[in-house]
C-alpha cells in the first residue's frame, strides 16, 4: 500500500475513532442523572480490563501484559483515572460542545508541559498560538463572571491530567505496547474506583450541590437492564475507540492523523444538538474556532520541525 493510501486509510481510522468516542459523551450524558459517577466507573472498568486483553492479543502477546516500569504505569493510570472521572462531572454540569472544546484545548497543554518538564525549545510564533489558544478556553471558561459554570473547571482538570499523561506516555512508547499501557490503566482504573465506591455511603447525597458535585456523592442504585448494558457498554466504546487510534497511528503519519482528532467538536455538539437542543453560544463558537486553529497551527509546525530533523540526518549521513 503507498504512502497516500496509507494516510488515507488513517484518516478513516481516527474519524471512526472520534465517532465512537462520541458515544461516550451521549451515554455519561443519558444516564447521568441517576447514577453516581463512581458506581458508572466500576462497571465501564470491569468491561474495559478484558478488553485490554483482546487487543493485546491483537498485537500478538501471550499471557499477561507485563511491564519493567511498574511504578511508571501505575502513576500513568492514575492519572488517567483521575482525568476521566473529572471529565465525566464535566459532562454532568456543561452543553457538550462547551466541553469538547475544552477537550481540544489538550495540545496546548502538551505543548506548556513539554516546555516545562522536556525542556523542548519553542519559538515565538508558538507561545502566541498557545496564548491564542488559551484565549479561546477563556471565552468560554467565563471566569469571574456570571454565567461561570464548576463544570469547566473539572473539565480543565480532566485535561491537565490527560496532558501530563501523553508526557508519560511518551516516556514509556519505546518499552510498552499501547495494549499494555492500556491494561495497566484499565487495572489502575478498576482498583481506584472500587476504593472510592464507599465514598456516597460515606459522605451521603448531595441533591442540591452542583451536578458536578452531585454526580460524584449520588447513592448507588441498582440500574436497569438498559443502563446495565449502557455502563458496560462504556468498556467496549473505550476499547474499540482505542483499537482505531492505535491503527490510525499505524497506518498514517501522526502529522496526517492528529489534525482530525479535532473533528470530535463538531460530532460531540451535533449528538447535543440533536438529543439535547444544546445550541453553541457565540462564545463558544469563537473560543472553539481559536482553541482549533492554534492547535492546528502547533501540529503544523511540530511537523516542519521533525521533517527538518530528518533533513539534518540524511544530509549527516551523506
Amino acid at each position: 500500500m503507498t504512502t497516500k493510501n496509507n494516510n488515507l486509510a488513517g484518516i478513516v481510522y481516527i474519524i471512526i475513532a472520534m465517532l465512537v468516542f462520541s458515544l461516550q459523551d451521549i451515554a455519561v450524558k443519558w444516564i447521568g442523572g441517576d447514577y453516581s459517577v463512581i458506581q458508572i466507573v466500576v462497571l465501564r472498568s470491569l468491561v474495559a480490563l478484558p478488553a485490554t486483553l483482546v487487543l493485546f492479543r491483537l498485537e500478538g502477546g501471550r499471557g499477561l501484559p507485563s511491564t519493567q516500569h511498574h511504578l511508571l504505569e501505575y502513576v500513568r493510570g492514575f492519572f488517567f483515572f483521575l482525568s476521566f472521572t473529572a471529565y465525566m462531572m464535566g459532562i454532568a454540569a456543561l452543553p457538550l460542545a462547551e466541553l469538547a472544546t475544552i477537550r481540544n484545548s489538550g495540545p496546548l497543554l502538551i505543548t506548556l508541559l513539554s516546555v516545562i518538564w522536556l525542556s523542548e525549545k519553542v519559538d515565538a510564533r508558538h507561545w502566541i498560538a498557545l496564548m491564542i489558544g488559551f484565549i479561546g478556553v477563556l471565552l468560554i471558561v467565563k471566569p469571574g463572571s456570571a454565567s461561570f459554570n464548576l463544570g469547566s473547571i473539572f473539565a480543565l482538570i480532566a485535561v491537565s491530567f490527560y496532558a501530563i499523561n501523553t508526557i508519560l506516555t511518551r516516556k514509556l512508547r519505546g518499552a510498552d505496547s499501547s495494549a499494555t499501557m492500556s491494561y495497566y490503566s484499565s487495572l489502575v482504573y478498576l482498583v481506584a474506583s472500587l476504593i472510592l465506591a464507599p465514598l456516597p455511603a460515606i459522605v451521603g447525597e448531595m441533591p442540591d450541590a452542583h451536578p458536578s458535585i452531585a454526580f460524584l456523592f449520588r447513592a448507588w442504585t441498582m440500574p436497569s437492564l438498559l443502563d446495565l448494558m449502557i455502563m458496560a457498554g462504556l468498556g467496549l466504546v473505550w476499547a474499540v475507540g482505542m483499537y482505531f487510534v492505535a491503527r490510525a497511528y499505524s497506518a498514517a503519519q501522526a502529522s496526517v492523523a492528529a489534525p482530525f482528532e479535532y473533528l470530535g467538536l463538531p460530532i460531540t455538539a451535533f449528538w447535543g444538538f440533536l438529543f439535547w437542543m444544546e445550541v453553541p453560544t457565540i462564545a463558544t463558537v469563537i473560543g472553539a474556532v481559536l482553541t482549533i486553529v492554534s492547535g492546528l497551527y502547533i501540529l503544523y509546525r511540530d511537523r516542519q520541525h521533525t521533517q527538518k530533523a530528518k533533513r539534518r540526518v540524511t544530509s549527516d549521513e551523506l
